[in-house]
């Protein structure tokens, strides 16, 4: 399992998202100190009614919350884009 899938299906149990994009964005930061011990750099964009009423901060508690242990392990910087479904009507 690649840390993409490895991201969404941690992503996707915890939040069960409406929306999930991720994306592997390490090759940008080749060379950057924080990269040199192997783990990644990532985008994700999560959308999930699991944030409805919570400010930003505590909406990317959650996203790091759901990564847990890959946070240690696979995921040296994560940009988070986390929002509440549009609600139609």
């Amino acid at each position: 399992m690649t840390r993409v899938e490895r991201i969404r299906a941690a992503l996707q149990q915890a939040l069960a998202p409406e929306l999930l994009e991720v994306e592997d964005d390490s090759h940008r930061h080749a060379g950057h100190e924080g990269a040199r011990d192997g783990r990644g750099h990532f985008n994700v964009h999560v959308v999930s009614a699991a944030f409805e009423g919570k400010l930003p901060l505590a909406r990317h508690r959650a996203v790091y919350a759901a990564l847990g242990s890959l946070m240690e392990t696979d995921i040296h910087a994560l940009s988070i884009r986390a929002e509440v479904p549009v609600k139609n009507g």
